[in-house]
């Protein structure tokens, strides 16, 4: 499958040329992406944390403490929205009606599975420390007996979601093409600083490759 089908939850009520429902698209946006927002719902009142996420395949991961509260309330299966938003940059229109944000964002709806087989939850934890420095899970240490049992892991398939996306420049009225004032976009993007090594580093280790250069856009 290299395209979703919309549902009544992931069709836009306007401006539907905003929305896409390729898979290879969410599937990109995703992967840049650093961290997500999960929404639900417990005893009637809603509920929206941030957290970190990877992919793998058709399938999105968060993960947390077993004693976490949104794990603890969403790891049996509750209906979930995840979102992911990457900001390009700001649109100055001439009027402020027409003010906005070139983005680009996925929306996930789905209910968490619980990842309980150990091998599997390692796999799917590399590809978290991976998804924020490739090649990262090959330097530290990795997550012991204990350290397991303390972290849950939770699965979302990817098979209700929808991209929407704004690029280009203002849309500004005709009346307003006079206007005097400086009007485009202003792009905004992740950059890394340079990187700054703790005071307690052991003596005589270099910067990995993988922090030279940083960036969140992928390769295709």
């Amino acid at each position: 499958m290299t395209r979703l089908t919309p549902t009544d939850r992931t069709t836009p009520t306007r401006l539907p040329k905003r929305v896409a429902y390729d898979l290879e698209l969410i599937y990109e946006i995703l992967d840049e992406g650093l961290y997500c927002n999960v929404a639900y719902v417990q005893d009637g009142l809603p509920f929206m944390l941030p957290t970190g996420y990877c992919r793998i395949g058709n399938t999105l991961y968060i993960h947390g403490s077993v004693g976490s509260h949104m794990i603890r309330c969403i790891e049996h299966g509750a209906d979930l929205c995840i979102s992911v938003t990457l900001v390009d940059g700001i649109v100055l229109a001439r009027s402020a009606f027409h003010h906005s944000i070139n983005y680009r964002s996925v929306i996930i709806f789905g209910k968490p599975f619980l990842v309980e087989n150990e091998e599997e939850k390692m796999n799917v934890l590399a590809q978290f420390t991976n998804h924020y420095a490739a090649g990262r899970w090959d330097d530290v240490r990795h997550p012991d007996a204990a350290e397991l049992r303390r972290t849950s892991v939770l699965g979302i398939r990817i098979e209700e979601a929808s991209a929407k996306m704004r690029s280009g420049p203002p849309k500004d009225e005709e009346e307003d093409a006079n206007w005097p004032c400086w009007s485009g976009i202003l792009p905004l993007q992740y950059a890394a600083g340079a990187p700054e090594e703790r005071e307690d580093a052991l003596p005589g280790l270099v910067l990995p490759d993988y922090l030279k250069n940083y960036s969140r856009k992928k390769t295709r």
